[in-house]
């Protein structure tokens, strides 16, 4: 454990989570179990869910008591925020975080886009935005290469239809994935494109852009793909000091087929990048 100046024990860092969904549940989880055990340096301080009642009986076999306040609460009891919450809840858990000083790990990397201003804002306030890995790799790699002459990032990312049903491109456009038999096309753009019409689809992407070039000068396609069982997204990447391509296949998760199983795993990491005395990459 390491020790400030005056030799006393630092405090553990206090997280909450704002959603106990496919994401948020399995964090709370560990942050209850293995998670608790990094040197005392993390806690479970509080959750929130759309349902209370049910969270609150979720959280109550916990070996230690974990109260269920509302989204905009959890600035008020943790010194970290994790986002899992669906994106029209968004601005109730990130800018009360921010406004509080709270450093916010962000999994709607999408939303952010309609709200830039919060990183300003989190410049006043000495809040941090930290966006997980989530269900990429390279993010270091490309964002390394963002220091110097970076000239194109692509990516392409196919998801068995299922994962894609629920898209409000899909379901606007009255697509029947349902009896595809081949890989169909989406979409085809920026990624600041596709984050309008796949809101909760494209986080990765997002993200991808971010540590780039920006959403709005990277490239994206995103299929339907029957002949695939995982997420599977490929990055190429061209740059003056390096080029590279990247595959990941992400196993879907059963709650969500939408989103992997890696990505609550990111999470787990990243926290516990938090307070580690020793990380390999970021």
């Amino acid at each position: 454990m390491e020790k400030n100046v005056s030799g006393s024990k630092k405090q553990p860092l206090r997280v909450g989570i704002g959603g106990l969904g496919t994401i948020g549940w399995p964090v709370a989880q560990w942050l209850n179990g293995e998670g608790a055990g990094w040197g005392d340096g993390l806690v479970l301080a509080a959750v929130s869910a759309a349902n209370k009642e049910r969270a609150g009986d979720r959280v109550g076999e916990f070996k230690t008591a974990v109260p269920v306040v509302g989204l905009a609460e959890l600035a008020d009891v943790a010194d970290v925020i994790v986002e899992t919450a669906p994106p029209e809840h968004f601005a109730e858990v990130a800018e009360p975080a921010i406004r509080a000083g709270r450093i916010l790990m962000l999994l709607s990397v999408t939303s952010l886009l309609e709200r830039m201003d919060l990183v300003d804002l989190a410049r006043e306030t000495g809040a941090r935005i930290i966006v997980p890995t989530g269900a990429l790799i390279g993010l270091d790699a490309v964002r390394a290469a963002a220091m110097g002459d970076l000239q194109s990032v692509t990516m392409v990312t196919r998801k068995p239809p299922k994962a894609l049903k629920k898209a409000k491109f899909v379901a606007e456009q009255g697509i029947d994935l349902d009896r595809l038999t081949a890989p169909k096309l989406l979409y085809r753009g920026t990624v600041a494109g596709a984050a309008a019409k796949f809101p909760a689809n494209v986080n990765v992407a997002v993200a991808l852009g971010f540590a780039g070039l920006g959403p709005e000068n990277t490239q994206f396609e995103i299929w339907a793909d029957p002949g695939v069982t995982r997420n599977t997204h490929t990055i190429k990447v061209e740059s003056e000091a390096a080029n590279f391509k990247m595959t990941i296949g992400v196993v879907p998760t059963e709650e969500n087929p939408a989103t992997g199983k890696l990505v609550a795993l990111s999470v787990m990491e990243a926290l516990r990048g938090l307070v580690t005395p020793f990380k390999v990459g970021t």
